[in-house]
């Protein structure tokens, strides 16, 4: 039985030990092969880094604004006699747009008016009297009195008259007609909005810190989401008087010609103040950047050799950034002009492993 048992765990042995044996074999022939082969060749492309001469701008959001934008109201209480605007047109200043009844207004003016002129007539008789010492001083100054009331009542009137037709205040493009014929105007009823915006406002806000950096008539750029690879031309107008001491930013407003009308009060827009120097930076592709907690790195293409024999390599570097603008990103620190980083295919890469440029290959 001892003997059968020594048997049987010789043979176990053999078999394993052979199994085992084979396994390290193929191994070692795995790696003598793989070491042979070296390291795979990864297509990447590559661009250059560049020296720019770039200005210093200041980003932020702003709102559009009409540079003369009013709501009309009625002003007096009345109905509506008659609409002589269309919603969406362009009026000239001083054109009626609505007119209110004024048929009682126009009574009280022909009574005034011949009130004034009795009044007139009076005031000469009682002149002629006092002259001839046939009239006291006082009769004279109530004669005087009563004419100049006369006088008043009737521009009273007239003024009247003249807020019951709405007109234009100046030249612009209306809204949307907010009234009807026939409706009753109560002092204050919104009508029509009336917008001229050849020329906008854009309203925007800047930090404190950046009060040294703006002044009047500087450049700005604005976008809109409307148009989104247009760029509108425009300069600083006014800066606020104070700093916002609840937010401790400084309100700054910009002029921005709108030729074509391309842009409509309210909107939001994307604006830049462009500096006032340019300076000089290395700048190479966003793609070029991987972004990493102990640091942000660029892959450099290097002359090396492997094995003997020379070839292209990935080197891994570190690099510090700066503001990043179209696409291309300031590098502070790391690089010079004229080296060449990987733009696409980095995912692929380890630090000196060799590479095969095709620059047909965009990310």
């Amino acid at each position: 039985m001892k003997k059968r048992l020594i048997q049987v765990v010789l043979i176990l042995t053999v078999v394993f030990g052979a199994i085992f044996g084979w396994k390290a074999f193929v191994n070692h022939k795995i790696r003598a092969m793989m070491a042979a082969r070296g390291m795979p060749v990864v297509t990447v492309s590559t661009a250059r880094v560049r020296r720019l001469a770039w200005r210093d701008h200041i980003r932020s959001v702003a709102s559009l604004a009409a540079i003369e934008g009013v709501t009309l109201t009625a002003q007096l209480p009345g109905a509506v006699t008659a609409i002589r605007f269309h919603s969406g047109e362009t009026v000239r200043r001083g054109q009626l747009l609505v007119q209110v009844n004024d048929g009682p207004q126009l009574a009280q003016l022909a009574y005034d008016i011949a009130q004034a002129r009795l009044a007139a007539t009076n005031l000469h008789r009682t002149e002629i009297l006092y002259h001839e010492n046939a009239a006291s001083r006082a009769q004279l100054d109530t004669a005087t009195a009563t004419y100049h009331s006369a006088r008043a009542r009737v521009a009273t009137v007239r003024a009247d008259i003249d807020e019951l037709a709405l007109r234009a205040p100046f030249s612009g493009v209306l809204g949307i007609r907010r009234v009807d014929l026939g409706q009753y105007l109560a002092p204050g009823t919104p009508i029509v909005d009336l917008q001229s915006y050849a020329t906008l406002y854009a309203n925007f806000t800047l930090p404190q810190g950046e009060w040294p950096r703006i002044r009047k008539g500087q450049p700005v750029r604005l976008s809109v989401n409307a148009y989104r690879h247009r760029l509108f031309p425009g300069r600083v107008h006014a800066i606020d008087a104070q700093v916002n001491p609840g937010t401790r930013n400084i309100l700054v407003q910009a002029v921005i010609p709108n030729h074509g009308g391309a842009l409509r009060p309210g909107m939001f827009a994307r604006v830049v103040v462009l500096g006032r120097h340019a300076h000089h930076v290395l700048v190479v592709p966003a793609d070029a950047l991987t972004y990493n907690t102990y640091g942000d790195t660029v892959y450099v293409v290097d002359q090396g050799r492997i094995k003997g024999h020379a070839h292209l390599i990935a080197r891994q570097v570190v690099v510090a950034v700066g503001r990043e603008r179209h696409g291309l990103v300031a590098i502070r620190k790391g690089l010079v002009a004229g080296e060449r980083v990987v733009t696409a295919g980095q995912v692929k890469l380890r630090n000196g492993m060799p590479i095969a440029i095709n620059n047909a290959i965009r990310p």
